[in-house]
């Protein structure tokens, strides 16, 4: 069955630290977001954190929601998250343990089984403050780990805009260049081709203000 509210794709995207109050901290913001995604990158890896997760339960965290919310989840002024991020498939994420979490008040993060309390993200419709944000249109999906170790054969890197993903292949092709120039024409036949795969959000028709 087709459905276009939901996904088969499940997407993690980074963020920067600084608070963007203004254009300057965003734009330090968007660097900081941009030197996460390139860590990522080198390291063929996603770090676990403990943001906003109850108990300091340290998780990888994904989105259920389908490209089309990235719209909403990116849009110019919320400055959560930037648009940068690894896209992953949702049977592979789950045998590497990740679930979707469990959206409930806080009163039942203490029924949940110890195996389970991970999995808890505040959701209390009824006793809501103002000061509290509804996040379950988000679908949040969570693996309770130090890290995950990426197959570039198995993932789509999500980047802004194409010149991005030219300069990281351009990259790429000048440490080959290096590489057989320092080594000699033997090294030639070992020259690898640029292992990831993109996905570009502007060619998408996506309005992104990044940088």
């Amino acid at each position: 069955m087709i459905r276009h509210d939901l996904s088969d794709r499940l997407i993690h995207l980074t963020r920067g630290h600084t608070p963007a109050g203004n254009r300057v901290e965003k734009v330090i913001r968007d660097r900081e977001a941009m030197a996460n995604f390139c860590s990522i990158m080198r390291s063929a890896q996603l770090h676990g954190g403990t943001g906003n997760i109850v108990g300091g339960h340290r998780c990888v965290c994904f989105s259920e929601a389908p490209i089309a919310s990235l719209a909403h989840m990116l849009a110019p002024g919320t400055n959560k998250y930037a648009p940068l991020g690894v896209m992953v498939d949702k049977t592979w994420l789950f045998a590497q343990g990740g679930r979707p979490v469990i959206y409930q008040p806080v009163a039942e993060y203490e029924e949940l089984p110890e195996t389970h309390k991970y999995r808890h993200v505040n959701y209390d419709p009824i006793n809501a403050t103002g000061d509290e944000q509804d996040v379950s249109w988000e679908r949040e999906w969570r693996v309770e780990t130090d890290s995950i170790a990426l197959d570039p054969a198995l993932v789509t890197l999500v980047v802004p805009y194409r010149s991005i993903l030219e300069t990281f292949k351009g990259q790429h092709d000048n440490r080959q260049r290096y590489s057989v120039w320092a080594t000699g024409e033997v090294a030639a036949s070992s020259v690898e081709s640029f292992p990831w795969h993109f996905l570009v959000l502007q060619d998408l028709g996506l309005e992104i203000d990044f940088g």
